[in-house]
């Protein structure tokens, strides 16, 4: 299993930067892909970026230029760097783990509020 917990959330203004991190309860190396995802009222959860197999990196067109994904894998951390925030980036961020065997796990979610 793995147990992730998300933490960075908060309220900023439009134009603002946040910094969420994800810690994960084991190795990133054992772990296929990690994901971020947001969902806002009332729409479904979307992918905001992911990193699979530690390489390769695919962001939500919405979030791209604006969105970094990272990983420490000597702390078994991701974060999202969130830059140029928009009052439309509001939602819960929820990190996803997928493992080898390809078995999904998510944290608690975080709330990032934009607005002015």
């Amino acid at each position: 299993q793995v147990q992730l917990v998300e933490s960075g959330g908060g309220l900023v203004q439009p134009g603002g930067s946040l910094r969420l991190s994800c810690a994960a309860s084991r190795s990133i190396f054992s772990i296929n892909s990690m994901g971020w995802y947001r969902q806002a009222p009332g729409k479904q959860r979307e992918l905001v970026a992911s990193i699979t197999k530690g390489i390769s990196t695919n962001y939500n067109d919405s979030v791209k230029g604006r969105f970094t994904m990272s990983s420490d894998n000597a702390k078994n951390m991701v974060y999202l760097q969130m830059n140029s925030l928009k009052p439309e980036d509001t939602a819960v961020y929820y990190c996803r783990a997928q493992t080898w065997d390809l078995t999904y796990y998510w944290g608690q979610g975080t709330q990032v509020t934009v607005s002015s």
